[in-house]
């Protein structure tokens, strides 16, 4: 997949400005790395939000469980054929 070397260096200074990359000149190149520091920031704040949002999912799923069992039909009454066979079982 080709890239132009502009479309990478906008990339790289949205990295760089939101704390995921340094930087440091070689020469007349910039050299990339991973910034430990920012990588961690945001794979905090990631849990941070996953674990809200799946907190939220759970309450939500086991509040519509606990609204499903509470307007669940009442237990229906035996067919007249099951009825019969109940009543030879207490002969």
């Amino acid at each position: 997949m080709p890239v132009s070397r502009p479309a990478v260096s906008q990339h790289l200074r949205v990295l760089k400005d939101a704390g995921l990359v340094r930087d440091r000149a070689e020469g007349t190149r910039r050299v990339y790395a991973v910034n430990v520091v920012g990588l961690a920031k945001l794979r905090a704040d990631l849990d941070r939000f996953w674990d809200h949002a799946l907190l939220a999912f759970k309450d939500a799923a086991e509040a519509a469980e606990r609204e499903h069992a509470s307007t669940a039909e009442k237990p229906r009454r035996q067919s007249p054929k099951t009825s019969k066979t109940h009543e030879k079982e207490k002969s």
